[in-house]
């Protein structure tokens, strides 16, 4: 997230409210403005992260951080290891687990050059393209089920 529009609207809205004095306060507005610059950044980074940490606390399952890189602020939203007698991450896998069971059989029709890579990516992982499927297919939906249950929650 690109910070300068936002300091250059505090610099804007400065020079706005000091065009109600003369031109000596107009000046001073300027310069104040071009000064506080920096710091008006810092505020905006620590509100940010301020604000990532209640994310943070409001979601279990994940972590976030905002760091400056340059005038930028990046976020950057990472899964939370679920640590050993968490309940709820207990809970979550029990409940997934459940929903596992019987297998199935099911016809899938892929693109040919989907089907190749996909056999490529089942290799390099020592598997069978049949096994990387369903891996693929159990964690797309564990991902899904997580989302969903997530948002329920609060």
């Amino acid at each position: 997230m690109e910070l300068s529009e936002f300091t250059a609207q505090f610099r804007t809205d400065l020079e706005a409210a000091a065009a109600l004095g003369g031109e000596k306060t107009q000046a001073v507005a300027k310069a104040l403005g071009g000064a506080a610059e920096t710091s008006a950044r810092l505020m905006l980074l620590s509100a940010l992260s301020k604000f990532a940490e209640e994310v943070s606390a409001a979601l279990p399952d994940r972590t976030v951080t905002v760091r400056l890189d340059g005038t930028d602020a990046v976020v950057d939203v990472r899964a939370t290891p679920a640590e050993p007698g968490d309940e709820r991450a207990e809970e979550h896998q029990q409940t997934f687990e459940e929903l596992t069971g019987d297998i199935s059989r099911v016809t899938l029709r892929l693109v040919e050059q989907m089907k190749a890579r996909a056999e490529e990516a089942a290799a390099e992982s020592g598997q069978s393209l049949n096994s990387w499927l369903s891996q693929a297919v159990q964690g797309a939906l564990k991902d899904q089920w997580k989302r969903n249950s997530q948002w329920h929650r609060y």
